[in-house]
């Protein structure tokens, strides 16, 4: 049987049931950026490893995450952490010696591709939350 409410406390009632919804879909998306960031690392890792053979792998292996939780959000960062300049200059390309962009230093985009990824994956999975 259904709890029955008087119309005095039928307004809290229903700001309670609303206050549970959104912590449920504030956990829902919490998760989901959780499992977004992890998964863009390795997928970012491994577009670094097929795109820039060369070197001793601290390109490849510098990439990291973190998820900063807030009161009001959520927020994952990929980046990495041990050479954290060059990946712009390597998905952006850089001006060479002479002052051209001809050869290595034009740009090879990897990082888009694995953004774009990702931003599918935590749209859907925020859906699926939902």
């Amino acid at each position: 049987m259904a709890n029955s409410v008087g119309l005095d406390k039928f307004a809290l009632e229903i700001e309670k049931i609303l206050e549970e919804y959104q912590d449920q879909i504030d956990e829902g998306i919490a998760d989901a950026v959780e499992a977004v960031t992890k998964a863009g690392v390795k997928a970012v890792k491994a577009a670094a490893r097929s795109n820039f053979k060369k070197g001793k792998g601290q390109y490849s292996s510098g990439w990291t995450s973190k998820v900063e939780k807030g009161r009001l959000e959520t927020t994952g960062f990929i980046y990495n952490g041990k050479v954290p300049g060059l990946p712009h200059l390597l998905e952006h390309g850089h001006a060479g010696r002479n002052g051209t962009r001809v050869g290595a230093t034009e740009g090879r985009e990897h990082i888009k591709q694995v953004e774009e990824m990702v931003n599918k994956e935590f749209e859907q999975k925020v859906v699926r939350s939902i």
